[in-house]
């Protein structure tokens, strides 16, 4: 196992396996993938309806924990990262949001050069098989199958978007498209009924190539470096220790908390903070770990005045029944995440594009699957999606198996706090219009009491949780706290880059698989020295009065 490869790749996540798809497409490059975790094979990770047990289980993913966090009433977030073949994208929501198109050129203000949405949409698309077919906006042929699970049967989904309609927001047939702004359709990676991880998608198919080689239960402890110069991965498996050289480049696809932490441990990090762990420092890159963003959200229940809901298929009977027609025919109830309609908006005048974004749920349930009451009821989950709040990934010492120091420092920023204000002002606002008359009964959460900014922001302190969105950790860029320059390469270090979510100079608004994937397929011709894909020019629509309106039913 001590062996020489052209390119080791650390982690088979959301970015890891198309990594090791694209790069040992030509049989000449020797490719090694390392993944600490096991098998995705599990049906709680096939079925997406099961999603909440693959988070929550210490099998397949990291359960990291945040030191207590200051803003949030001293309270410790959980932050579960995939640990399996396909990492978070086989723990996820499934949900597919690629972000404005105005997120990306705020990448490229921030230093990613070549990094505007116009760059990026073509690896979009080079990575998606959408289910209506391509366009100017979506790949038809792509490894990613991406859909919109049952078309929205149960009347909740579609009562949601009316309301949002009702409220004075635009209607979007496709938030990835043309116009994210407003309320329509939400789309998630199911294929065939089952989960499209990238395991799936992109692994799966290339298993049997004979230059690619795939090692599980695999942890790895550092890069090994030589005079800057990156040489291979020392890792671990069971209790034996290997090193495997690589001649060409070591990439690190670990996550925005396995990413900064490896790089520390391999002594590439902020000088002072190396020293004090116990490291000592190769090469000082003092962004590495800092910039840590991620994405709150909380759940705003209602009653439900018919018994449509989720909350009564959720007997040991009825899950019974769900699970065998999945396991026969691969489509009912267990072939959806359940989030099928959704919302995309500014959460005041003077904000440009979408900062809030809605995922609808015909149910009042929990992360963890638990009833939040007894009876029928729905939620929509709410969170402020572009945060001004910044927190850090640390090593505490020398031992790859002790887990980083984590703090989000979540709603550090008024604007943050302000934003969470408007979420739910305007979330009640919009529930409260007729199209929900026939379904909506009492308020659950937060509660009708709750409604001065006092109140909301104490309740929102409290309510609070992660949306799993963790990034920006090793960002992108050129300024003095860049971790990677505009083609995934690590400064000052040669043979050595990361591509995963943590290069992301800001957090865009919407989920970060999506994203994560086009990163990797655009980084992937970066490091074949590939001409990159044509730039795109295609039309972005917005509200061209965001200066001076909040909403509009029509730009």
């Amino acid at each position: 196992m001590n062996s020489e490869f052209d390119y080791i790749i650390v982690g088979a996540g959301s970015a890891g396996c198309v990594l090791a798809n694209r790069l040992s497409e030509n049989e000449n490059n020797r490719v090694l993938l390392l993944e600490t975790g096991g098998s995705d094979k599990s049906i709680f990770i096939q079925m997406p309806t099961a999603l909440s047990i693959p988070m929550n289980t210490d099998k397949y993913a990291w359960q990291f924990h945040t030191d207590p966090e200051p803003y949030l009433d001293n309270r410790v977030m959980h932050c579960p990262r995939g640990k399996v073949l396909g990492g978070s994208s086989s723990i996820n929501g499934m949900v597919y949001v690629r972000g404005h198109a105005k997120d990306f050129d705020e990448w490229e203000e921030h230093g990613a050069q070549n990094w505007s949405y116009q760059d990026c949409l073509p690896y979009f698309k080079k990575a998606e098989q959408w289910y209506l077919g391509g366009d100017t906006y979506r790949g038809d042929d792509g490894p990613l199958g991406v859909n919109n699970g049952n078309e929205m049967k149960n009347p909740l989904y579609r009562a949601f978007i009316d309301a949002g309609k009702e409220a004075g927001y635009a209607f979007t047939n496709d938030y990835n498209g043309a116009q994210q702004e407003g309320f329509g359709p939400m789309h998630m990676t199911v294929k065939g009924g089952k989960r499209c991880s990238t395991a799936r998608a992109y692994l799966d198919p290339v298993k049997h190539r004979k230059n690619l080689t795939v090692v599980t239960k695999a942890k790895a402890q550092k890069v090994v470096l030589e005079n800057k110069v990156a040489k291979g991965v020392q890792y671990r498996v069971g209790g034996n220790v290997y090193t495997a050289t690589a001649t060409t480049e070591v990439i690190l696809s670990a996550g925005p908390i396995g990413s900064p932490h490896l790089l520390q441990l391999s002594g590439i990090g902020d000088k002072s903070h190396l020293e004090g762990a116990g490291i000592e420092c190769q090469h000082e890159l003092p962004g590495v770990g800092q910039n840590l963003q991620d994405h709150l959200e909380f759940y705003f229940q209602f009653k439900c005045k018919q018994p449509i809901t989720l909350n009564g298929k959720l007997g040991l009977f009825s899950k019974a029944l769900i699970g065998a027609r999945w396991l026969l025919f691969k489509d009912g109830l267990g072939a959806t995440n359940h989030f099928e309609s959704c919302g995309f908006i500014r959460s005041k005048e003077g904000v440009e594009w979408p900062d809030l974004q809605y995922h609808f749920l015909p149910a009042a349930i929990r992360y963890d699957g638990k009833s939040a009451f007894a009876g029928h009821g729905f939620q929509v989950h709410i969170g402020h999606n572009k945060p001004k709040s910044r927190g850090h990934v640390l090593a505490k010492n020398s031992d790859p198996d002790t887990a980083p120091q984590i703090q989000f420092n979540y709603l550090q920023h008024q604007e943050d706090i302000e934003g969470f204000r408007a979420c739910v002002r305007l979330t009640r606002e919009i529930i409260n219009q007729s199209a929900f008359d026939d379904f909506r009964d009492e308020e659950i959460q937060p509660g009708s009491h709750i409604q001065t900014d006092e109140q909301i922001d104490a309740f929102v302190r409290q309510a609070v949780e992660s949306a799993y969105h963790p990034s920006c950790s090793c960002k992108m860029g050129e300024d003095d706290m860049a971790v990677v320059d505009s083609q995934t390469r690590v400064h000052g270090i040669q043979g050595l880059r990361v591509v995963d979510s943590s290069i992301f100079p800001t957090v865009p608004n919407g989920n970060l698989n999506a994203p994560t994937i086009m990163v990797a397929e655009k980084a992937a011709d970066h490091i074949l020295g590939k001409e990159p894909l044509s730039k795109a020019s295609a039309e972005v629509v917005g509200d061209s009065q965001w200066a001076t309106r909040q909403r509009s039913a029509s730009f």
